[in-house]
């Protein structure tokens, strides 16, 4: 049983540049920040930056696996509040966790995320609306 407050563990993804080489593969984003430190510093960044629908998309992995369904999720939703930086040699580590926000007239579940690098927020407003499993 689902109740308001309950807490979905938080975990932990840790983000390497061949991640986002990948993921620039996957979508067809091939934007320089996303890889090329030297472009990303040029252009102000600190270096070289996750892109923000990778970001989006490992968060609501907490709610996936929480779910046990990846159709489960009905809506989701994100503002996002600073970049996640991914140095080179090492990684980045998202911290993703979520908290049952209510529980809806219809069953729907809604869930508040929260999504941190280094203890500072990535994502603010981070919402889903899940179908639990019957």
């Amino acid at each position: 049983m689902t109740n308001v407050g309950d807490v979905i563990a938080a975990q932990d993804f840790p983000v390497v540049r061949a991640d986002l080489v990948r993921y620039a593969g996957a979508s067809g984003d091939f934007n320089p920040i996303h890889w090329n430190e030297r472009f990303a510093k040029s252009v102000g960044l600190p270096d070289v930056i996750a892109h923000g629908m990778f970001t989006m998309a490992t968060a609501i992995r907490v709610v996936t696996d929480w779910a046990g369904d990846p159709g489960a999720v009905l809506e989701y939703g994100v503002r996002f509040t600073r970049p996640v930086v991914v140095p080179d040699p090492g990684n980045a580590t998202i911290t993703v966790s979520g908290t049952v926000r209510a529980i809806r007239d219809d069953g729907l579940v809604e869930i508040d995320l929260t999504a941190t690098v280094d203890g500072q927020t990535v994502l603010a407003k981070a919402r889903a609306v899940v179908r639990p499993s019957v």
